[in-house]
């Protein structure tokens, strides 16, 4: 990255990868990374809290839209079900029918 990029200027995705590479840094070792970067340690902070608020949004929405989904794959099992039921109980009926009166294709 060029000294001269302003921490605003980063993309998500250097930011990302900053935060990444400098998580298990010693005080000292921070300090020469933001000072060698042209940053400073709040910068980092600044995005860990920028990613922490992204991410629950992100499942949350995520979560809503399979819950919604299920919501809808339900009714439409619930749908099918009936419609299966009811044309099962059709069925034992012309069966019972047939039985009763004959087959009125024999005619």
């Amino acid at each position: 990255m060029n000294k001269e990029k302003r921490p605003q200027d980063w993309s998500r995705e250097e930011r990302l990868n900053a935060l990444i590479e400098t998580a298990k840094f010693s005080e000292e070792e921070l300090g020469a990374w933001c000072r060698q970067k042209g940053i400073h340690t709040h910068h980092l902070e600044q995005w860990r809290r920028e990613l922490a608020r992204e991410q629950p949004n992100n499942k949350n929405s995520e979560f809503k839209k399979l819950k919604e989904e299920i919501k809808n794959l339900k009714k439409e099992l619930g749908r099918k079900d009936k419609a299966l039921a009811e044309t099962s109980a059709l069925l034992v009926l012309k069966k019972k029918a047939d039985a009763i009166w004959g087959d009125q294709e024999d005619d």
